[in-house]
């Protein structure tokens, strides 16, 4: 037993040994074979466009790969991962008396003017109200007077039966107040957006299935409007996280949704698929940020694009550039970051091609790290929040979210071009060092002084590709950039940093729209002073202050003189640090700007 035990031991210690030996090969060659990252002209002997390490001799390729071998995570991934909810709630018109529709809970839709609230005490006061009351055994008095219901928007009250009554129970939600009623709020999700949460939530609370929804008075404006963003609200509000466990959730949770009392007005069908059109993006979107590294990698990412391709293959073209090609383009800091992971990098371009002719081109970039360790700059410590650096691509998830969305809505007049340079950041004895100098593709060279500032370098090639390979007017980059943005706006709100008034314009009114909070912020050009290099042309990081500023200010060095461009930092939104979930944030604001380019802009002859 002794030596059985000790021959194991000298069995493990060879092992250990002839690993150690290959890491320190592995870091021998990394110094004398040609790197993939191109160097600033003049500052190194080998050609500007260095073949990659994968195209090393075979010998060096040799250690490479048994260096690779001690490092590659094996636990096997979780069961395949679906890009498509496998269901969605149905939505439909009703026609008829809503009274008399018959299903699970009907959910009467009400505001704070319907009500009358004395020493915190509230009762119903208009005259539609009281006539459902009426009608319903004085089931929604009680339902009022029972406490904690003010017809805010967001609220909504227990479902209770009602005996007699076609439906099973009966409940109520709020709208908030009449006259700030409207389908698009000045701040935040409008109130028919948050009224379809309510529904969803109240099934899930109640385990239902079937509701109906009526008002108890007819909303003002166009209920088409209204329409489509309840329909968002209510489908993105049935989602469920449960991809990842072992077992399905159990009771039951919003499978139809029927609306009641709207008669024939015009453009509802149309509403309710604009409506889906939305949730659906905004889940996908969640689906990627929500799936672990493990499985939304790089070419998980590039799976994705080309599943949103498939939905629509008259309008979308996918092409996937290898790292040997980014290095062609001369891409030295994408594959700068890159270079430390077992996971190829993926350069992802889906352009979206409208019907007719398009009047304007413009693009969206998507930051893609699908896991940011940090680098050599490692994320450590309390607050690091390294175990949810898995939402470091909710820029690509938005991107391919909002190219989801175009695929159903098909916007006329704008070519839409999505890019995504993905990769992770990861440490490894071939990884980026901090003062190693990278050549961007636009031939600016830049001193890595932080290596946990990674997703503005492969932002950097990905906006030249853009500009240079699709030509594109208008740009709106969108990344989970800096933890200082998260300090400035909280968790809700992204930060639009652009020095043009008319973009910034642009994009703010996409967001009112979309129901997204954005707040513009200032771009100081004095603050460029912290990204100067003594020997290269700028660094990636500035100082600690003003650290979302100097993030953007570095950004706009690879905008071209005459194209608009936008930055969003969507650090703080994207993750609900009370749900612990993602929020799908960005896709709905970034459709709905692109949608607005193609609108805007003059006709095509």
């Amino acid at each position: 037993m002794l030596a059985a035990r000790g021959v194991l031991r000298a069995g493990s210690l060879r092992r250990l040994a002839a690993r150690q030996c290959a890491l320190f090969e592995a870091r021998s060659a990394s110094s004398a074979i040609a790197c993939a990252i191109p160097a600033p002209a003049g500052l190194a002997a080998r050609p500007a466009h260095a073949p990659p390490r994968h195209a090393r001799p075979a010998g060096a390729r040799r250690v490479a790969t048994m260096a690779a071998a001690v490092v590659v995570n094996p636990v096997p991934a979780p069961k395949a991962v679906l890009f498509e909810p496998e269901s969605l709630p149905a939505v439909t018109v009703a026609p008829g008396d809503a009274l008399e529709w018959t299903g699970d809970v009907l959910v009467i839709a009400v505001t704070e003017d319907d009500l009358e609230v004395k020493d915190e005490q509230a009762a119903i006061s208009s005259a539609a109200l009281k006539g459902l009351d009426a009608s319903l055994q004085g089931v929604l008095a009680e339902l009022v007077a029972s406490g904690g219901f003010e017809g805010k928007a967001g609220q909504s009250t227990r479902a209770v039966r009602v005996l007699g009554a076609p439906a099973a129970h009966v409940a109520l939600a709020g709208l908030g107040k009449r006259d700030k009623l409207a389908a698009v709020a000045e701040w935040g999700q409008s109130p028919f957006q948050t009224l379809g949460a309510s529904v969803a939530a109240l099934c899930k609370a109640n385990k239902l299935k079937a509701a109906g929804l009526a008002f108890a008075a007819p909303p003002p404006g166009s209920a088409a409007a209204g329409v489509q963003r309840v329909v968002a609200g209510a489908l993105q509000g049935a989602y469920e996280s449960s991809r990842f466990k072992s077992k399905a959730p159990k009771g039951a949770r919003l499978e139809s949704l029927a609306l009641l009392g709207l008669g024939s007005a015009p453009g509802l069908d149309a509403a309710i698929k604009h409506g889906a059109a939305v949730a659906v993006g905004g889940q996908l979107t969640r689906y990627l940020v929500e799936a672990p590294p493990n499985v939304c990698t790089p070419s998980h990412l590039a799976a994705a694009a080309k599943h949103v391709a498939g939905i629509a293959p008259d309008r979308f073209k996918l092409q996937v550039l290898e790292a040997e090609e980014c290095a062609a383009l001369g891409m030295g800091c994408f594959l700068g970051v890159a270079e430390a992971s077992h996971e190829p990098a993926k350069f992802i371009h889906l352009t979206y091609s409208p019907p007719g002719k398009a009047a304007k081109k413009v693009a969206i970039v998507g930051k893609g790290l699908t896991f940011d360790s940090g680098g050599y700059n490692l994320k450590a410590g309390a607050g690091s929040m390294i175990e949810l650096m898995k939402f470091d691509m909710g820029g690509a998830a938005a991107t391919l979210g909002a190219a989801r969305i175009l695929a159903d809505t098909q916007p006329a007049g704008v070519e839409v071009h999505f890019v995504i340079a993905s990769c992770e950041n990861m440490v490894s004895a071939k990884g980026l060092r901090p003062g190693d100098i990278l050549t961007a593709a636009s031939g600016k060279t830049v001193e890595v002084n932080n290596t946990d500032a990674e997703g503005r370098l492969t932002l950097a090639d990905a906006l030249w590709f853009v500009q240079e390979k699709a030509g594109v007017e208008a740009v709106v980059d969108i990344a989970t950039l800096t933890g200082a943005c998260m300090i400035a706006l909280g968790g809700e709100v992204a930060g639009l940093f652009t020095p043009s008034d008319a973009m910034a314009s642009a994009v703010g009114a996409a967001a009112k729209e979309a129901g997204e909070k954005v707040w513009r912020m200032p771009m100081e050009a004095n603050y460029f002073e912290q990204l100067k290099s003594s020997c290269a042309d700028m660094k990636n990081t500035g100082g600690r202050m003003g650290g979302s500023i100097t993030a953007s200010l570095f950004l706009k060095e690879f905008v071209k003189e005459g194209v608009e461009w936008a930055h969003l930092d969507i650090a703080g939104p994207v993750w609900s640090e009370k749900e612990q979930l993602p929020t799908g944030y960005g896709a709905a604001t970034l459709a709905e700007w692109a949608t607005l380019q193609g609108a805007a802009a003059p006709k095509a002859q």
